[in-house]
């Protein structure tokens, strides 16, 4: 995951020579029913969550039992669907499109939850040697699911998706953290996925947040120390103080 490369280390008054750690990045060719669909690059680990959580993100399968067998070796992941391939990579737009995933789920989380979880992966070892990689999280109430290290957050979060539908995990009880920026991408990744909540300590961005609105996703930026923006779908975030104020609207209302 991390290899050690020769620098020169200098600031205003020094100069030496050093090494530094930095992230692994390798290149993976995907081929599906013995053609050549895609090559992209990403950090070596959970290669077959990837490859799975990506083939279901792009829609290329809609459920499990479709992958006939997957294979990885040799920077090649050979796929077998039993199904013929009717899908091109990345050809598809999210830009005006009137049938977008539609979440469904009655999925409400603690405001708590939200901080914990987005603090607990930022404990990532990898991170802290490098800075050169996004961490995503899959959780649910009962906690951690899985945490995913990667040099793109696409990748990071189509290994988690990956990982739960191998381990046969109802996504739609479930929510996702990150380090990174929530892009448009992001939202329709975890929109396919039927996750409702996205958060992440860090920025989104204004489509993201209109496609949300749309799929019925939750997202939140900026959860850091005791605060956090919630752009979408408020609804699914409750909270100690929320409930107070309900109450109190409530006792107020009897008289």
């Amino acid at each position: 995951m991390l290899k050690e490369h020769n620098c020169i280390y200098r600031n205003r008054e020094h100069i030496s020579e050093s090494k530094d750690k930095v992230v692994a990045e390798v290149p993976l060719s995907i081929f599906i029913n013995g053609s050549h669909f895609v090559t992209t690059t990403l950090s070596p680990q959970m290669t077959k969550e990837f490859v799975i959580g990506f083939l279901f993100t792009e829609m290329v399968i809609t459920q499990l039992d479709e992958l006939e067998s997957l294979q990885v070796a040799d920077n090649i992941a050979t796929v077998k669907l039993n199904q013929p391939l009717t899908v091109t990579p990345k050809k598809r737009s999210v830009l005006g499109k009137s049938n977008l995933p539609a979440i469904r789920s009655e999925l409400q989380l603690d405001a708590d939850a939200i901080f914990d979880a987005v603090n607990s992966i930022l404990n990532s070892e990898l991170h802290k040697a490098t800075g050169g990689v996004h961490v995503v999280g899959l959780f649910d109430g009962n906690g951690k699911i899985c945490v995913s290290e990667d040099i793109g957050r696409h990748n990071a979060l189509d290994k988690v998706i990956g990982f739960g539908l191998t381990r046969n995990i109802d996504l739609e009880t479930t929510f996702v953290v990150c380090t990174s920026r929530i892009s448009s991408e992001l939202v329709l990744k975890c929109s396919v996925a039927n996750i409702p909540v996205l958060a992440s300590r860090s920025a989104t961005t204004s489509l993201a947040i209109e496609l949300a609105a749309k799929t019925g996703l939750c997202i939140i930026g900026f959860v850091r120390d005791e605060r956090m923006n919630i752009y979408t779908h408020t609804e699914r975030i409750v909270s100690r103080l929320h409930k107070n104020k309900q109450e109190s609207i409530k006792s107020k209302n009897k008289y």
